[in-house]
């Protein structure tokens, strides 16, 4: 027989047991319902970053301070990032590759979901390219690639094709020297680069090469003389004395191939200390900068008569424009791991056209 006093322990208890699992089950709810909202919202933040919208970009960017050109690129990067709602974490290394490897590690703490960078060094900054995959965040690079050791380790190299580019004002070159000279004669042609078997610079007179002897297979009555490649470090005050010098051993110098716009000033003021700046002598260039499309609207019939142009915005809003295909693992939007934006020459003729003085460099004019 069961005392009162028992049963009314073992109603107490059953009490208690039911009033814990109802109190469990509905936490379990409360619990479902929240991890269910938690997911939904992470599925549609991730549906809204494949279309850029919320996606966090870090940019590794080899240096700013001193170049109107890095600086020019970034803020395209940035115009595009914001018209599509992502978020750039920009780190500048300032020429520095141990800092830009550190800057990615920076990048990688921080969770951003894809990084672009501007690679100072091509192999020194394999350090931050195995991070970035063992970290599974995908790497784009603008303006300077990587070594090719590395490039099967990226998504995407976005920069200007420099041979074509190169070629762009080649052509123009051929074309007036043929018009201002005639199809009979010699022409001395000196170029000027960066520095001595630095890349970019044999690319870039390469490529004017090929486009100025595509002009001039057709007129055999011309002998072309190339003179011995100067250099001028991408500076003004250290192109001066290098062009100088050749243009004072030759008054007969007939053609300028100057490799940056950058070195403009010290170049035509090189060839007027040495008595040839004027109709004597054409002078073409590479960069597309505003201050020699300026000169050519100014002085349509002055010896500067080509610039072709790299455009550093659009390579910025390409960059970005991958960054967006990489989080998305878009393997046709970059098939050959590299996209080459469209490139231009300007010329006196259409000089007004691709002038905005608001602008340090040309952008793609459509």
């Amino acid at each position: 027989m069961i005392s009162p006093s028992s049963t009314t322990k073992h109603t107490r208890t059953r009490s208690i047991v039911k009033v814990a699992v109802i109190a469990a089950a509905t936490a379990l709810v409360f619990t479902g319902c929240a991890r269910g909202g938690t997911d939904g919202q992470a599925a549609a933040n991730d549906a809204a970053k494949k279309t850029g919208e919320g996606l966090v970009i870090g940019w590794s960017q080899r240096g700013i301070s001193g170049s109107d050109w890095w600086k020019t690129l970034v803020e395209g990067g940035q115009s595009e990032a914001k018209k599509l709602g992502a978020t750039i974490q920009l780190l500048d290394a300032n020429g520095d590759t141990v800092r830009q490897n550190a800057d990615v590690q920076t990048l990688i703490t921080k969770n951003v979901d894809v990084v672009i960078m501007n690679p100072n060094d091509p192999i020194g900054v394999g350090a931050s390219v195995a991070a970035l995959q063992n970290a599974k965040v995908p790497l784009v690079t603008v303006n300077s690639n990587l070594d090719p050791s590395l490039v099967k380790d990226m998504y995407c190299y976005v920069a200007e094709d420099q041979g074509y580019t190169g070629s762009l004002a080649g052509e123009v070159a051929a074309k007036k020297a043929v018009a201002k000279f005639g199809e009979t004669g010699e022409i001395k042609v000196v170029g000027i680069g960066g520095f001595p078997g630095d890349v970019i610079s044999d690319l870039r007179y390469n490529g004017f090469l090929k486009g100025y002897e595509n002009v001039m297979k057709d007129y055999p009555g011309i002998t072309t003389k190339k003179l011995e490649t100067k250099y001028g470090e991408w500076k003004p005050d250290k192109a001066l004395a290098p062009i100088r010098d050749v243009a004072t051993a030759n008054p007969d110098l007939k053609l300028v191939y100057s490799m940056s716009d950058v070195m403009e000033g010290g170049i035509e003021q090189g060839l007027q200390q040495a008595g040839v700046w004027g109709d004597g002598i054409i002078v073409a260039g590479y960069d597309g900068g505003m201050n020699a499309v300026k000169e050519m609207v100014d002085n349509p019939t002055g010896p500067l008569q080509a610039t072709a142009s790299n455009q550093p915005w659009d390579q910025g809003v390409a960059a970005v424009k991958m960054a967006v295909a990489a989080y998305n693992n878009d393997k046709s939007a970059c098939p050959d791991k590299e996209v080459f934006i469209k490139t231009t020459v300007v010329t006196p003729e259409n000089a007004k056209e691709y002038y905005k003085p608001e602008d340090t460099y040309v952008r793609a004019n459509d």
